[in-house]
Formats: structure tokens, sequence, C-alpha cells
């Protein structure tokens, strides 16, 4: 059974995202999901809530009502964990403690608006690893509100 790690912190319910994951799904039936939830510092967030002051608890919060969302589209996560703020650390710590992955799912904000872009993030993950990388970027329009 491959395992795939799901990278997205803002864009966690991005229509797109969901779209890749159910299509990976398709590929391999036996596929699971592990969703990785960068602790994005809250300065950083275009979608902050106003009592929203620790990144870790933010990324956290976001990161149980994903996987309550995930499972209700059916696409059940076999994990959801907070990482490190710098994605690349945060991907790098969890490949290291969970060896094994097939590949990643990485979902951004549009280019103009994602700090993930600037640094390239899915060029340097997929240069790092040598594994497929989906890469899926978020509607302009997007914005958490569909998130429960």
């Amino acid at each position: 059974m491959a395992r795939y790690l799901v990278v997205a912190h803002e864009t966690v319910t991005n229509p797109a995202l969901l779209k890749q994951v159910r299509a990976v799904r398709e590929q391999d039936g036996e596929a699971e999901f592990v969703l990785l939830v960068p602790a994005t510092p809250v300065r950083h967030l275009l979608f902050r809530r106003g009592d929203e002051h620790d990144a870790a608890v933010a990324a956290g919060k976001l990161a149980d009502r994903a996987g309550r969302m995930f499972a209700k589209k059916g696409l059940p996560l076999s994990d959801v964990r907070v990482g490190a703020a710098d994605p690349i650390e945060a991907i790098d710590a969890e490949v290291t403690a969970n060896p094994g992955y097939a590949g990643f799912v990485i979902s951004t904000l549009p280019e103009e608006k994602s700090r993930w872009l600037q640094m390239d993030l899915p060029r340097a993950v997929a240069s790092k690893y040598g594994l497929p990388v989906h890469h899926v970027v978020a509607a302009q329009d997007y914005t958490l509100a569909d998130l429960p």
C-alpha cells in the first residue's frame, strides 16, 4: 500500500486538493494519506481568525477540522500532523521520522499570494526526494469558508 504525504495549510479545503487526492486514490485503491500542516507563523496567514495568535495551535485546529472534512468527503486520512513553520523543514522531519512515502500532494495559494511558491516548494521537494509531487493551486477566489 502506497502512502502519500499531503502538505497544505490555508488551502487544506482547496477543491483541487480534494480532487487530486481522489485521483491518486483512484490510481491506487489502497493508497493512504497523511496530512501535514506546517505551523505557519500567524502573521503570514491570509485567512487569520482574530483569536489565533499561536502558530502551532492555529495549525492544530486547522488540521483537526481538515481531518474531519476529508473523512466526510470519503477520503479518510491515516494521520494528521502539525509540523515546523518552514514547510521544507516540516516535510524533512516527517519523511525522516516516517520514511517510505510514495509521493507528495502539495496545495498552495496562487503564485502572487504564496510564500511556498516563492521558495519553489514543489520543485525543491521533487529534487530532494526524487518522488512524484502532485502540485495543486487554489483558485484566486479561494477562502477557508468551506471548512467545517
